[in-house]
């Protein structure tokens, strides 16, 4: 069965959860757990997304995040990628770590962004990673303590979730800790992450109300939210579609981008195929691999078959900040980059 498209957009909601592949553990040690937080800390500083809540697992995270600059996928394709190619590095491993595919749900941010803060906040106690709510606010792998003031993390948007509860801080900090406790005895609430029709009409008490009305709201299972939203939701991410559509019709071909890669480079194509490691060859070989992936949406292997490296050669390529060859190369074909501003690690 295809995969449906993700829903994204600037300024859209999003409960990212992602697992490890057949659910092994994705965070051995500190170490591990240090460097994705390093990781995620340097996506939010740069602008890429605003985090309010997060949580880390043995063998599996949760994000609560609003996407700014760049599209959700990018953002965490730099995020999974980097911390793989570290994780199999320094635990001497191959291969992949994490499912193939993150779980992004588009979220109602009126109705459930405090319900999405708690309950991703909850789930080290759930797990039974600590045994009660004082002892969450010392977790250290989750945003919990920032939002309670036991630790600071300059990355997290603290402020837009505490103004959720009060314009004082110290009383929205007890009014969140309360919400919190309250949380804790309420269970793990699949309505929040569960099938797509309970997860869109908001629980089973809403599906209850619309059967018995006779009909029912429109729902989609990438989507936590009212009738109205989903449709919203949906209208404009097709528009966005086809947008997208007519800008991949006339994008070149991988063969068009290499050989103007080479002349902006000063290379042969012989060269770039050659998997050369003179200077320029390299600066030509990142700036196809990031042109040809970021702006017009060639997968890593298309890229990799046609010059002849591996696959991780080019998605790490793709996953670095944008070379200056890459304006250069666009300007060449008639192109300006749809983001100006340099993807920063």
């Amino acid at each position: 069965m295809p995969r449906t498209a993700r829903l994204d957009a600037p300024g859209v909601l999003h409960h990212v959860i992602c697992r490890g592949i057949e659910r092994r553990a994705v965070f051995l040690d500190d170490t591990d757990r240090d460097d994705f937080v390093r990781r995620l800390a340097a996506l939010a500083a740069e602008g890429a997304f605003s985090i309010y809540a997060w949580a880390l697992l043995p063998n599996h995270f949760h994000l609560l995040c609003r996407t700014l600059r760049h599209p959700l996928s990018q953002s965490m394709h730099r995020l999974l990628t980097g911390y793989v190619v570290n994780f199999n590095r320094r635990h001497t491993r191959h291969g992949h770590l994490f499912q193939n595919r993150f779980k992004s749900i588009v979220c109602l941010e009126d109705s459930y962004l405090k319900e999405l803060v708690r309950y991703i906040h909850l789930n080290p106690l759930r797990s039974g990673l600590v045994d009660d709510v004082v002892g969450l606010e010392r977790y250290p792998c989750c945003g919990h303590g920032a939002l309670t003031g036991r630790q600071t993390l300059a990355w997290q948007d603290t402020d837009h979730v505490l103004a959720l509860f009060d314009r004082r801080a110290a009383k929205a900090r007890h009014a969140y800790r309360s919400h919190v406790a309250a949380g804790a005895r309420m269970g793990r609430r699949p309505e929040l992450v569960g099938g797509g029709l309970v997860r869109s009409l908001g629980g089973w008490s809403e599906v209850r109300a619309a059967r018995h009305r006779g009909a029912l709201d429109a729902c989609d299972p990438r989507i936590l939210g009212n009738g109205d939203f989903v449709s919203d939701v949906i209208q404009s991410s097709n528009a966005r579609l086809q947008q997208s559509l007519r800008v991949g019709a006339a994008r070149p071909g991988i063969e068009a981008l290499c050989r103007q890669a080479c002349e902006v480079c000063g290379v042969s194509a012989g060269e770039l195929r050659a998997g050369s490691r003179r200077r320029p060859v390299v600066a030509a070989r990142g700036a196809l691999a990031w042109l040809a992936m970021r702006e017009f949406g060639y997968s890593g292997a298309d890229v990799a078959r046609h010059l002849g490296v591996s696959t991780s050669c080019i998605t790490r390529a793709a996953a670095a900040p944008r070379p200056p060859e890459v304006t250069v190369l666009m300007e060449t074909i008639g192109r300006r980059p749809v983001d100006e501003t340099s993807s920063q690690r």
